[in-house]
């Protein structure tokens, strides 16, 4: 198959293009497309064998459920056989925007959507070129982050094409995405939201929202049925073992400093990804090609934005593992940093 790529940059002079968007997903076939988040893999989450063709073309787990992106309110209700009071105060806040409800779903939302479970992840992404796609399609588009599962999600149409070239016949390229991390998932279906993913949309945005909010117990790595992506397999990582770097800013520089010394002892080439300010504080001791930054230390919005490119980077480098420094889990540092985790599969050295 070959895969087309297509630059949109004006949704409205561009209709021909999003409108053939939308009979490919119609008629049960896949498109990749931008969101402020990440770059979505879509199909017709109302067609089941469509949503199988996800997972083949991911290469992912069955049971590991699929986001369904609306265009609108009349979709969430489409899906949804309950839009509890949390849920709608979240809604009235966040959406659109970079936040996934879980919610009851109904009857007809196929079981390839939902990994078996009877709920459903409902997402209204802020996005110009996504809302018009699924505007396009005509009904709610399913759609996990379009890359090979287990590896580093996309934030350009580069990265996509790198990934899944020549399994799907179009990417809609809107450029880089805004955050650069999955969207923040919260179960609303009990008495208390539950965040199952953190992300752009903090516990501090949610708290301001609902008073209470509590975070999952799988993210702090315990294995359970997933009830949202992310949940339970090893998610974004690099093609070489990294290692994690956290604790004491102060410390971080001469922290770095031993361990590339000690793995440079055992002939190992290392990556690292990293502030600013650790990365100044190497230089002349690695190679620059093997030096990243990933932003000033704090600026999250930066480091969410960048972090899944830097490991992208290091995939096309002859390195033997990878360094990289945590943040604090402030804010959209939780995010940051769960996604750290998650890629060294909780590898870690506490400074």
């Amino acid at each position: 198959m070959r895969t087309c790529i297509v630059k949109i940059t004006d949704v409205r002079s561009q209709r021909d293009v999003i409108e053939a968007a939308g009979n490919i997903l119609r008629e049960g076939g896949l498109v990749a497309f931008p969101t402020e988040t990440v770059y979505g893999l879509g199909a017709n989450g109302l067609d089941g064998e469509a949503c199988a063709e996800i997972y083949r073309a991911k290469g992912r787990p069955s049971d590991n459920p699929l986001i369904l992106h609306v265009a609108n309110r009349r979709m969430v209700d489409s899906i949804a056989l309950e839009v509890t009071p949390i849920a709608e105060k979240l809604m009235a806040v966040f959406a659109p925007g970079p936040i996934t409800l879980i919610m009851k779903k109904k009857p007809h939302i196929p079981d390839s959507v939902t990994g078996g479970l009877d709920t459903v992840g409902i997402r209204m992404p802020d996005n110009d070129i996504a809302r018009a796609v699924i505007r396009a399609a005509g009904v709610p588009i399913a759609a996990p982050s379009a890359n090979t599962s287990g590896r580093p999600s996309p934030t350009t149409a580069e990265a996509v094409e790198h990934d899944i070239d020549g399994k799907i016949p179009l990417i809609l390229d809107g450029g880089p995405c805004q955050f650069g991390v999955e969207s923040t998932i919260v179960d609303c279906t009990g008495d208390v939201a539950v965040i199952l993913r953190p992300g752009a949309v903090t516990v501090e945005m949610l708290e301001d929202v609902l008073g209470r909010v509590e975070l999952d117990a799988a993210l702090v790595g315990k294995e359970e049925t997933p009830r949202a992506p992310g949940m339970k397999y090893r998610h974004y990582a690099p093609k070489v073992p990294l290692t994690v770097l956290e604790g004491d800013p102060e410390q971080m520089a001469q922290a770095f400093r031993d361990e590339l010394g000690r793995l440079h002892g055992e002939y190992k080439q290392v990556g690292i990804i990293a502030s600013g300010e650790v990365i100044s504080s190497l230089k002349g001791l690695a190679q620059e090609e093997l030096l990243v930054s990933y932003g000033d230390r704090g600026d999250f919005s930066a480091i969410a934005a960048n972090i899944y490119e830097a490991l992208r980077y290091f995939d096309e480098r002859d390195v033997d593992c990878l360094l990289a420094e945590g943040t604090s889990e402030e804010e959209l540092g939780l995010a940051i940093m769960n996604r750290l985790h998650k890629a060294s599969g909780f590898r870690s050295i506490y400074v």
